[in-house]
């Protein structure tokens, strides 16, 4: 056998020297970079990412990606990052900050040689699954020539697969909620050695929706820690940045000198239209813009799904979208990227899509719904002019808006211009949402979900200011959608149910007071001579759709399938005929209660009470109540108000064997000891319950003996029974043979058709209670039957031989 220590093929066995000087050769690349990096000069403004003390995966990545000249952010931000200082970064919507933070991540692992083995080295966060899929992307085409492990981290996607693989990941892009599942549950999930903690869009993140999730993560991760925050508008809280452990963070803020918070290249605009004529301009604007990219912003995912689905019925003649965040992760992912591949398309969307996501192409962003604050808007109009392209935004205004809204834009120095809308071009749409939603039920409840959603979304607001539900006409409004009537809110509750409740009562009636008059016969009389004329909608909108809508149909509109008028008098509203804002008024049943007010009408119902004798009512615990007015019929129909006017009642609570019997107290100690030694007071205890005893056996006793001799008697009232029908039944026996003759029909006692004797009556018979002779067997009750056999019927004695053997029978 050949041995197998010579060299095979005629080669040497390979050397390590090529291996020991590429290893020497990164090592001096790396002493250099870090070098380069320290030298590295604040002050001076850099032009491209090689004027950059940057690593060659990191140099490599950038070229490939196409990304060579460097925007105001990054000049600034990079430098400071890369020397490992906190930074607060603010920039322009569009200005590039992904790369400002994404390139320091790469190259301060790369310098302290970050391994697989080393851990969890940098943490991503972002406040919507959209941009941190965006941002992991870009990490991906940057980041191809490192040797890094990275991971995306978000809602929808499967947890214990993500568990798997999170121990092994040295950068993660993540969602708050969804990174503190992780920290929480996964078990080999560690971040003590985390480097870097980035913010990006921070003033989101950090804002109240999210205030105790970054707060939880922050507890989990180490204080010594670099960390970047992003944002178009950034934070400068206090409160905010000592949570987040910031060292002498580095305000770098590009455009704070800038004349306006938007990009140049954006041209802004705004209209003011009613709320009930929103839709009808976004849809002629649809129609007159077919060959553009535009993004309608709207305040609730009701509203994009009701807008969308009533606008897609309808054919534009563009591709329209929807994107809002109860739609299921991959159908978001797939919406985002079909929109960003689209060349002409409408996306209605919530403000999901308001922060961070880069659409190539945007012409156009309206803002049908106005936004909460003017940070809201800055990123909203973000969408389009991005990267020093060309871009317009138009908002909605309502009349009630307009001062207010300005006024916040005004103090961000944002300027938009008020445009006029064209008569000629405008279309209107009323006629054909309400065909829709007469023939398509399930269109109409998302037209009432979504008026319930919008008129919610502008009462939560704290700027009362700019957004005033009693200012908007809600009944247009409903009637635009196609709806028949303002769908009934119940969420509101506030200063009108106070108003209400503290109003007087006279004023409740001046309206029916002031309609009994002149002027309401007049009324009356015109619209009898005016008849009205019902129109198809009329009778199209009088359907009920119970049947098919959902179960709590019922509990957004009323009976009618309409809303209740909600324009208010000047003497205040009457009972039936109660606002969407106004709650039932509660009335207590008390005296001083019952005879509140001095109006007419209280004064005919006493006259009226004067003339008719008086009803009294004894209610226990109280004084009788005298019925005197309507009001007081009215007390004795309602049981809550009968329990309020009874008052409180005393707790009863139930033993172990069901009986009732007061709440125990405790005693006070000192009344205790007062009433002597609790030695004395034991023994006397004691007599009271053997002598309570005693007295409760011989009651006991004397019941048993009752019950006893009642049974007794009962059975010797059988027996006598029993003993007295047995005498009967013989003395019939004996006596049968003489009452009959030759012509005897029908006896009681007497053969059976087949001459047997008859069988002699049981000395054991049954007790058998007599009934009435009027009583009928057929309506005795079955539990009285006798259980035996009916007697047959006796035979007829025709002749002497019958009755001879007959007598044989009954002597033998």
């Amino acid at each position: 056998m050949p041995s197998n220590n010579g060299p095979r093929h005629g080669k040497g066995k390979p050397s390590n020297k090529s291996h020991n000087l590429k290893r020497k050769r990164a090592d001096e690349d790396l002493s250099s970079l870090v070098q380069r990096v320290e030298d590295l000069d604040l002050k001076e403004s850099y032009k491209s990412f090689s004027d950059l003390p940057l690593s060659e995966p990191t140099t490599s990545g950038l070229s490939s990606s196409h990304y060579k000249t460097l925007t105001d952010i990054q000049s600034r931000a990079i430098s400071h990052a890369l020397k490992g200082r906190d930074i607060l970064g603010a920039a322009k919507t569009g200005s590039g900050k992904t790369l400002a933070f994404l390139v320091p991540v790469l190259e301060n692992l790369y310098r302290k040689q970050w391994a697989e083995y080393d851990g969890l080295g940098a943490l991503i966060l972002s406040p919507t699954r959209e941009l941190a899929i965006q941002i992991f992307e870009v990490l991906r085409k940057v980041g191809r020539y490192h040797n890094f492990s990275a991971g995306l981290v978000i809602g929808g996607k499967s947890l214990r697969e993500e568990q798997e693989r999170l121990g092994r990941m040295n950068i993660l892009v993540c969602t708050p909620g969804r990174m503190l599942q992780h920290l929480d549950q996964t078990a080999l999930f560690d971040t003590n050695n985390l480097q870097m903690l980035v913010m990006d869009e921070a003033d989101r993140i950090m804002d109240m929706g999210f205030q105790k999730t970054v707060d939880a993560i922050v507890g989990h991760l180490p204080q010594e820690r670099q960390t970047l925050l992003f944002s178009a508008t950034q934070t400068k809280k206090v409160s905010d940045l000592a949570r987040l452990s910031l060292q002498d963070p580095e305000y770098v803020a590009v455009h704070q000198a800038a004349s306006s918070a938007t990009p140049a290249t954006l041209q802004q605009h705004y209209v003011v239209i009613p709320l009930p004529q929103k839709l009808d301009v976004l849809w002629s604007f649809i129609r007159s813009n077919l060959k553009s990219k535009t993004i309608v912003f709207l305040s609730s995912g009701k509203q994009v799904r009701f807008v969308y689905e009533s606008f897609r019925h309808m054919q534009p003649g563009i591709p329209l979208m929807h994107l809002h965040g109860r739609q299921k992760q991959g159908g978001r992912l797939d919406i985002t990227t079909k929109f960003s591949q689209a060349k002409n398309a409408v996306l209605f969307s919530t403000d999901i899509a308001a922060r961070g996501l880069d659409f190539p192409a945007v012409d156009w962003v309206i803002q049908l719904d106005c936004p909460e604050d003017a940070d809201t808007y800055i990123h909203r109009v973000g969408r389009t002019a991005r990267y020093e392209r060309d871009g317009r935004a138009v908002l909605f205004l309502d009349p009630s808006e307009e001062k207010g809204m300005l006024q916040r834009l005004e103090q961000k120095k944002v300027q938009v211009e008020r445009i006029n809308i064209k008569a000629n071009k405008q279309q209107s749409v009323k006629n054909q949402l309400q065909n829709m939603c007469f023939k398509d039920p399930e269109l109409k409840y998302l037209g009432q979900k979504a008026f319930i959603s919008y008129v919610k979304s502008v009462y939560v607001q704290k700027d009362k200011e700019i957004f005033d539900v009693k200012a908007l006409k809600l009944e247009d409004l409903a009637h635009s959608m196609g709806l028949p009537g303002a769908p009934r809110i119940k969420f509101i509750k506030g200063e009108d149910t106070k108003e209400r409740k503290n109003a007087p009562r006279a004023s409740a009636y001046m309206s029916s007071d002031d309609e009994s008059g002149e002027e309401g016969e007049e009324k009356a009389a015109k619209k009898k001579e005016e008849p009205k004329v019902r129109t198809k909608y009329d009778r199209m909108f009088e359907r009920q759709n119970q049947d098919v809508l959902a179960d709590h149909y019922s509990k957004i509109i009323n009976d009618e399938g309409t809303m209740v008028d909600t324009k208010k008098s000047k003497g205040g509203d009457s009972d039936d005929e109660d606002d969407f804002l106004s709650v039932k008024r509660r009335f207590t049943a008390g005296d001083e209660d019952l005879d509140m007010g001095s109006s007419d009408e209280d004064e005919e119902e006493k006259e009226e009470a004067d003339k008719k004798d008086l009803k009294t009512v004894q209610i226990d615990g109280r004084d009788p109540l005298v019925v005197d007015s309507k009001r007081r019929e009215k007390l004795l129909k309602s049981k809550k108000k009968l329990l309020k006017f009874k008052g409180k009642g005393t707790k009863l609570v139930y033993d172990d064997e069901g009986n009732a019997h007061e709440l125990y107290e405790m005693e006070d100690e000192d009344q205790f000891k007062a009433r002597g030694d609790a030695k004395d007071q034991q023994a006397q205890f004691l007599a009271e319950e053997t002598q309570r005893t005693r007295q409760a056996d011989m009651e006991d006793k004397a019941v048993d003996k009752q019950k006893r001799r009642e049974k007794k008697e009962k059975r010797k009232q059988r027996e006598r029974e029993l003993l007295a029908e047995e005498e009967a039944d013989e003395r019939e026996a004996q006596l049968a043979p003489f009452e009959g003759g030759d012509d005897y029909d029908g006896g009681d006692y007497s053969q059976s058709e087949t001459e047997e004797p008859a069988p002699r009556p049981s000395k054991k018979q049954k007790v058998r209670v007599q009934e009435p002779d009027d009583k009928s067997e057929e309506d005795e009750p079955w539990y009285k039957k006798s259980k035996r056999p009916a007697a047959k019927e006796p035979a007829q004695i025709q002749t002497l031989e019958d009755l001879e053997s007959l007598a044989t029978g009954l002597l033998g």
